[in-house]
């Protein structure tokens, strides 16, 4: 239900309002297909690895690519990235019911959406489950209110047949905004799957989480946008629904921002842990960065800090590639791992730096950001996985060949 609520978040109405908006029923059909696709691969991925290991993201780059304090550098970034969305999401809440209630100001409302999300991940996993129990059914019933009400007087052939009302957009463009809008989520999958039974869980978890909310809320957007012709999704949703409507929109945002706080907490423990040498309590830090996220939002210093989060956003796919990278095919420190889980000790001898993970770093930001062709987000994934499995494999191959021809101990002398 969590994932499915990640998925089926307004970001993903959003995106496939603009579809909608520039492309055709069928394009726009091919570009969620074929972003989702890749989305679940990556993300199938990450998430056996994180139910194999019990850890997060940022714990598992320890053995998976970076190193300690290269997990750690992971861990800013990600810490650094969704604490910046959570208050940039709740400042969207606060304007939200600003306009629905104009008694309190915004940033009233700021202080009023940021505690409550706080309070939540604070509480943990089985509160922010509770709160998907409750939110996503709510935003599902908004988007049958909203294309019942939309779509009356149109006719279906004309919507899936149709031309595009706005500016045409390629089917490049359309598969690299929605391979994008959920890179970062696909990322934290192990902060998720961790507490999955079985990698199988993740399988089915991943196929109907990431299937059913990309093409339920996705074509459903897109229809609106050919509907309605306009890409303003909050428009459509709050002129069709009204009060109904802006009440559950600000649920949609709720039930997404408690994951971007959960995240940044859990990111934040394991930097504190390496750079300090200090364990620190999850809770704690949740209810640090909440506190700081809540403040900025409600004096709206976090509107101008979307520009920073979406540039070191291209940061984040290469770590995926290069832990799937490790994780799957050089292998290098699997057995440290095996052997972890069976003694619940921690695998001991990772250096602090990998050389090798930053350069195949380096390589996927730029490709992501530079290359022209192809889908910038997946770019960065292969750009980053490619040049680390195969450099990876050749030096675990050379450190085995000079491991087996080093001589034995002389075992005769006492």
């Amino acid at each position: 239900m969590q994932r499915f609520g990640q998925v089926s978040s307004f970001q993903q109405f959003m995106v496939g309002a603009v579809l909608g908006y520039g492309m055709t029923f069928t394009d726009a059909l091919i570009a969620i297909t074929v972003g989702s696709v890749m989305l679940e691969v990556v993300t199938i991925l990450l998430g056996v690895a994180g139910v194999r290991e019990g850890v997060s993201t940022s714990v598992l780059a320890r053995w998976s690519g970076f190193g300690r304090k290269g997990s750690a550098a992971v861990g800013m970034l990600v810490a650094l990235s969704l604490a910046g969305w959570f208050g940039v999401q709740n400042g969207v809440f606060a304007q939200g019911m600003h306009d629905l209630a104009g008694w309190a100001p915004e940033w009233v409302w700021a202080l009023v959406g940021g505690a409550l999300v706080t309070a939540v991940s604070v509480c943990g996993f089985t509160a922010m489950a509770w709160t998907a129990y409750l939110t996503v059914p709510a935003f599902l019933l908004l988007a049958g209110w909203s294309v019942v009400d939309t779509l009356v007087g149109h006719s279906l052939r004309e919507l899936l047949t149709g031309a595009p009302p706005g500016p045409v957009m390629s089917l490049a463009e359309g598969t690299t905004l929605v391979a994008g809008a959920f890179i970062l989520g696909a990322l934290m999958t192990p902060d998720m799957t961790r507490f999955n039974r079985r990698p199988s869980d993740v399988v089915k978890q991943t196929l109907l989480g990431v299937t059913l909310g990309e093409y339920v809320i996705g074509l459903t957007a897109v229809m609106l946008g050919h509907a309605a012709r306009t890409a303003d999704v909050v428009g459509i949703i709050t002129t069709s629904s009204g009060v109904l409507g802006t009440l559950i929109l600000t649920t949609a945002i709720l039930k997404i921002n408690d994951w971007n706080l959960y995240s940044s907490a859990l990111a934040a423990v394991n930097s504190a842990d390496v750079l300090l040498g200090r364990r620190v309590g999850r809770r704690g830090v949740t209810l640090v960065i909440g506190v700081a996220g809540t403040a900025l939002s409600a004096v709206g210093i976090v509107d101008g800090f979307t520009g920073f989060l979406e540039t070191i956003g291209v940061l984040a796919p290469p770590v995926a590639g290069i832990i799937i990278a490790e994780y799957y095919v050089v292998r290098r420190y699997r057995a440290g791992l095996e052997l972890a889980r069976r003694t619940g000790r921690p695998p001991e001898g990772i250096p602090d730096w990998l050389p090798l993970s930053l350069v195949c770093w380096s390589v996927g930001t730029l490709a992501g950001a530079f290359l022209d062709a192809g889908i910038p987000a997946i770019n960065a994934v292969l750009a980053a996985f490619v040049p680390y499995a195969v450099a990876g494999r050749a030096l675990e191959s050379r450190r085995r060949d000079r491991a087996r021809r080093a001589p034995l101990p002389d075992r005769t002398v006492l």
